[in-house]
């Protein structure tokens, strides 16, 4: 009978050995998730003139679950005044008037739609009474990775608003400044 209590007593040490390892496992299990959890994607343009603007600043994008959030804080638009901000095909702001950036951004078949909105259009921004716009957008067509992807593309304040319910869509006015978009 004693050999059987014995067994006993030691399946139970086994038990709460197992209880005890399973335990410790998840707890560093856990630690890790935390120290090794996923990193937020992030990426910067700073904007700078175009030829005959003022207006500069920095435009800020950060992915998240439910789209990239576009954080801007830029200096020398007119005084209360909106603006477009649009994401435009290349990165590339090297003409004097931002043309070289191509067209807005638009990787789906919206494009083909008159009137629709397209991914690069990303909303209106409002200027203050100082001429400084600073706010943030959530844009939940675009990505930091993949097809829709904003990463190496222009990044364009234009002088005038866009109304995305007037079909035709009216221009946006020239290029106020232009920046390329750059992970961080």
């Amino acid at each position: 009978m004693d050999k059987g209590n014995d067994r006993q007593a030691g399946n139970a040490q086994v038990v709460w050995m197992i209880a005890l390892v399973t335990l410790c496992g998840c707890a560093l299990l856990a630690g890790c998730t935390s120290f090794m959890g996923q990193q937020e994607k992030r990426a910067v343009a700073q904007l700078l003139p175009t030829v005959g603007s003022q207006v500069r600043g920095t435009v800020s994008f950060v992915e998240h679950s439910d789209g990239v959030q576009v954080s801007y804080n830029l200096a020398g638009l007119q005084p209360d005044s909106d603006h477009a901000l649009q994401v435009h095909e290349r990165g590339d702001c090297n003409a004097i008037d931002a043309s070289s950036a191509g067209a807005v951004f638009a990787p789906a078949a919206e494009r083909l739609r008159p009137g629709a909105r397209v991914e690069g259009d990303l909303g209106n921004i409002h200027a203050d009474s100082n001429g400084v716009a600073s706010g943030f957008i959530v844009a939940p067509d675009v990505s930091l990775d993949g097809v829709r992807s904003v990463l190496q593309r222009a990044v364009i304040v234009h002088r005038d608003a866009i109304d995305p319910y007037a079909y035709p869509q009216r221009g946006t006015g020239p290029a106020l400044a232009c920046g390329l978009i750059r992970a961080q």
